[in-house]
């Protein structure tokens, strides 16, 4: 059995969860998420709790599929309730950036300034030298945050570049000179 699967995702009372034919709608107050589900699991409401169970839960797939739908359904409940926040710094000499409406310019030592366009649902501000992107959905947040990275990953001499608050960027020793 899925460890994580036969748990149930508890609704909070702001929170409206209605499925129908596969399709999970959790709407709460501060928006509405879907989730379209897999033909081999299915999930129902009893008590305030919606319950995901799959067909054979001996099969392996099913148990991994299992376990992935409840926590998609919880991270959902989640989104709609609190929200999710990623936060990225720039690291550099110059680096610095601003948002304009969905809209974030980064200047990253390129040439020109990069323009990043935001998805519809996330939205970005900027304190000093760090991106601070806010969410309901928690894919589309982490899927902003990786792209965002991606336009200047940091190096590993000085370790300049955009990354994740609080990651460990690997540093490697620069040229070694030797005596003659």
């Amino acid at each position: 059995m899925s460890r994580i699967g036969k748990k149930p995702v508890i609704i909070p009372e702001k929170v409206e969860v209605t499925i129908n034919d596969g399709l999970v709608k959790v709407k709460g107050p501060k928006g509405e998420l879907k989730q379209i589900g897999h033909p081999l699991v299915t999930a129902t409401i009893e008590d305030g709790q919606v319950l995901v169970t799959v067909k054979d839960s001996e099969d392996k797939r099913q148990r991994a599929l299992w376990g992935l739908y409840q926590r998609l359904i919880s991270n959902m409940v989640i989104g709609v309730t609190e929200g999710y926040e990623k936060r990225l710094e720039m690291v550099g000499i110059g680096y610095k950036g601003q948002a304009q409406g969905n809209k974030l310019i980064l200047n990253v030592a390129f040439s020109h300034p990069v323009e990043f366009i935001l998805p519809e649902g996330v939205s970005g501000v900027f304190e000093k030298n760090t991106i601070i992107l806010n969410s309901i959905d928690k894919q589309l947040l982490g899927e902003t945050a990786a792209r965002i990275r991606r336009i200047r990953k940091p190096e590993p001499y000085k370790g300049k570049g955009i990354r994740y608050v609080g990651e460990v960027v690997r540093r490697k020793a620069g040229k070694k000179v030797g005596a003659k």
